[in-house]
């Protein structure tokens, strides 16, 4: 009767901490989430020809910026639940993960900087994998916002971009249960890539036609 009570109080202080770490996890990722988010935000909001005279300018420097505060909370995410791998691996925690995958991509992407790896940013690979296929799909709102500019060649890149990553997670044939999901996440990007390409094919048609347009009206004027 001894270890009746005693198993009981030595499991009982077990899940104790357990949820309390479970909570500050949650608050954690929920404030991952919000960062990562708020940094993408940031980053549509640059000054293009800014950064082609290589001025990042305050937008880009608030999403840096951001981006190093998630970092941080990241970190403090992860430490919070070392003891515990089975809330590390648990979907709230994998989703904030994914998500500060998205926004240092999606950073990246716009900017032509190399693609930060899944060691460096500490992540799983299935977290990295599905934050990038998200971020793949926030070059569209990038290449719309190119096209509206009337940089066609700034979106085409980004559709190269867009069109890359999608055939490089295509060949991640693998169950749900290992990539977490990622075969529903490709087939969204499919349909987001291909509304991106009628948009660009669209915009680049207009174009050509105004530039003969412009070119026949010269001639006629000519005279």
């Amino acid at each position: 009767m001894e270890k009746l009570d005693a198993i009981p109080e030595r499991i009982r202080a077990d899940f104790e901490a357990r949820n309390q770490a479970r909570d500050e996890a949650l608050r954690r990722s929920r404030e991952l989430i919000r960062l990562c988010a708020t940094a993408i935000r940031a980053s549509h909001r640059d000054d293009t020809a800014g950064i082609a005279d290589g001025d990042t300018g305050n937008d880009w420097t608030d999403a840096q910026a951001l981006l190093a505060q998630a970092d941080a909370v990241a970190d403090d995410m992860r430490a919070t639940v070392a003891d515990y791998p089975d809330l590390l691996y648990a979907g709230y925690t994998q989703d904030a993960l994914k998500e500060l995958v998205e926004a240092h991509a999606t950073i990246a992407l716009t900017k032509g900087d190399p693609l930060p790896e899944p060691e460096a940013l500490t992540v799983s690979y299935p977290a990295y994998l599905n934050g990038l296929c998200e971020a793949a799909s926030e070059m569209r709102r990038r290449c719309l916002d190119e096209m509206r500019r009337g940089d066609t060649d700034e979106a085409e890149r980004l559709l190269g971009v867009m069109d890359g990553i999608y055939d490089v997670l295509m060949t991640f044939d693998f169950p749900d249960a290992i990539t977490g999901g990622l075969r529903r996440r490709v087939d969204q990007l499919r349909g987001v890539l291909e509304r991106t390409r009628g948009d660009l094919t669209n915009t680049l048609r207009q174009d050509r036609l105004i530039r003969a347009l412009n070119d026949f009206e010269s001639r006629v004027g000519g005279d």
